[in-house]
């Protein structure tokens, strides 16, 4: 088994006690990855970070079939499998290979000429800078060729199930439990009472335009990729690659989701 290490370095000293213990444990079929091309013969990655981290990693994950096992070095970490001081509990679980592998869904998100992939989230949002400074966003969404609403809001949140419990959640979405086929459509700030979330097979096909003057931002799993023009479409479908997490037999889904609600919360 190779084993990979991918980690947010703002959380590091020099010393990086943590990079060798993990490197002492499976030496010599371990290294540091640092770009999506290092992940290329890589088995299993630890990702020592926050929720950030792991999904700056992640898709690029997914396309090489490389299993991901999370360590919480940031706020939530609802991605993650293990705390930081149980650092070495991650290690003992991998080198016993008494686990299971959770399969998450993602997102392809077809914007123009540009594919993107997100295990979280798609945002369609109104911009407050400059020239395309705009009050309301205007969206028709359309699932499977029938209008489902024209939502006049903020913004558009399009989530996983992994998601659900990100910005979708913060916004009034439910939340979906991972192994549930579907995804939700949650408006940001809606200007209208009726405009509610929206829970939808993941086997349908949802597309998105807008008629507003200004553009509108394309937001991938929290990074801004790029613009929605009046009169484009943004077409969402279930992606045919998977996440792979790392999890221990005994994980509980809502033990978890308490534990984290309850963090939040303070």
């Amino acid at each position: 088994m190779k084993v990979g290490i991918f980690y947010n370095k703002k959380y590091y000293s020099e010393e990086k006690p943590y990079i060798a213990s993990i490197n002492k444990a499976f030496s010599p079929y371990c290294r540091e990855v640092s770009s999506h091309n290092d992940l290329d013969g890589v088995d299993v990655l630890f990702v020592l970070g926050g929720d950030g981290t792991i999904l700056n990693i992640a898709s690029e994950c997914a396309k090489r079939g490389v299993r991901i096992i999370g360590i919480n070095y940031g706020h939530m970490g609802f991605l993650a499998e293990f705390e930081q001081d149980k650092l070495d509990d991650a290690i003992e679980l991998m080198k016993s290979n008494n686990y299971s592998v959770q399969k998450r869904s993602m997102l392809e998100v077809i914007s123009g000429s540009d594919n993107y992939f997100a295990l979280n989230d798609l945002v369609i949002q109104r911009s407050t800078v400059g020239d395309r400074f705009i009050n309301t966003v205007s969206v028709r969404a359309e699932i499977d060729g029938a209008t489902v609403d024209n939502f006049s809001s903020d913004g558009i949140i399009v989530s996983t199930p992994t998601g659900s419990t990100a910005y979708s959640l913060s916004a009034g979405g439910s939340v979906l439990t991972p192994d549930i086929n579907a995804f939700i459509l949650t408006p940001v700030c809606p200007h209208s009472l009726h405009s509610r979330p929206i829970v939808y097979s993941d086997k349908s096909i949802l597309k998105l335009s807008t008629d507003n003057s200004s553009d509108l931002g394309l937001i991938i799993d929290g990074k801004a990729v790029g613009w929605v023009k009046r009169g484009e479409e943004v077409t969402v479908k279930k992606a045919t690659y998977t996440v792979d997490f790392i999890t221990k037999t005994d994980k509980n889904f809502f033990d978890k989701l308490l534990i984290k609600l309850n963090k939040w919360s303070k």
